[in-house]
């Protein structure tokens, strides 16, 4: 398998551009057609969603949320090939001021995103443009395969830290040195999510992003990255004022529901790019 996924690793970023992107979008209508869990789960997660479109449009919306998922792997699989300046040139940011400013401040600066986009390249963005960071990354299997995703995201920049290691002290130093922490964080990887009010059902987020915003007092930003036909735009948004009252568990509580309410907004406005093929809302079957 892991011969396999270097191969198709190397094949993909050899490809002319144009190529390339013809072959996602024919590997993606592929498993489309399939119809397997993943897609399933996609199309279910699409239909929380926008209730209120109909069976067509759906169809078609899952259909592109495909394509733009593989153009994410597509993308992730070119990535080191691309210069600094088509990097930047190819990503377009609003607000990004409320990121830039903390960080020049040395304030430190927590940004958590939702599984839309190319968050990659958003990272690659602001490390080329100055800006390291510390990402949490999930451990994937085999073993071969973590390390190779590893080695990458220290290519572009990224220190990354598996799931699995104790991370909320390790960010907490990071913060604490000005430095800037991203958090993929709308989906829970442990068992002490917190739940939230999530497009009207009840989901689990990670309690991390607003544990460090409590721990820090570094502002916490949420971010989410769509595609453009050339590049990617990032929108960033503020989170709610940090409480001063209540209990630890309900200031938590309030700035991961904060987190949660920003996450639906921008994936309301373009679904199409949110990747979620797993399980999101507790009261759905598996």
């Amino acid at each position: 398998m892991y011969l396999v996924y270097l191969l198709a690793w190397k094949i993909i970023s050899l490809l002319p551009e144009k190529t390339a992107y013809q072959v996602a979008n024919l590997v993606a209508d592929y498993f489309f057609k399939r119809n397997g869990k993943g897609i399933k789960r996609l199309r279910s997660n699409y239909r929380k969603v926008l209730p209120e479109i109909s069976n067509s449009e759906l169809e078609n919306l899952t259909k592109l949320g495909m394509r733009s998922y593989l153009r994410y792997w597509f993308d992730t699989f070119r990535l080191n090939t691309w210069s600094k300046s088509k990097i930047i040139d190819s990503t377009t940011v609003k607000r990004e001021n409320l990121l830039r400013d903390p960080i020049a401040l040395k304030q430190g600066c927590i940004v958590a995103l939702p599984h839309a986009g190319n968050w990659d390249h958003a990272a690659a963005y602001f490390c080329s443009t100055g800006i390291t960071l510390t990402a949490v990354v999930e451990k994937l299997k085999p073993e071969a395969i973590f390390r190779k995703f590893l080695e990458y995201r220290s290519s572009i920049g990224i220190e990354p830290i598996s799931h699995k290691e104790k991370t909320i002290p390790i960010l907490l130093e990071r913060l604490a040195a000005g430095k800037l922490v991203a958090l993929v964080a709308d989906r829970d990887m442990s068992r002490n999510g917190i739940e939230v009010d999530f497009m009207g059902g009840i989901a689990k987020m990670p309690s991390g992003p607003a544990i460090l915003a409590l721990k820090s007092g570094s502002p916490l930003l949420t971010a989410y990255i769509r595609y453009l036909s050339n590049g990617i735009e990032i929108t960033f948004d503020e989170t709610i004022k940090l409480p001063i009252s209540g209990s630890q568990e309900e200031q938590i509580k309030i700035v991961t529901q904060s987190m949660a309410d920003n996450f639906a907004k921008r994936i309301k406005e373009s679904p199409v790019d949110w990747h979620m093929l797993q399980r999101i809302w507790i009261n759905e079957e598996n």
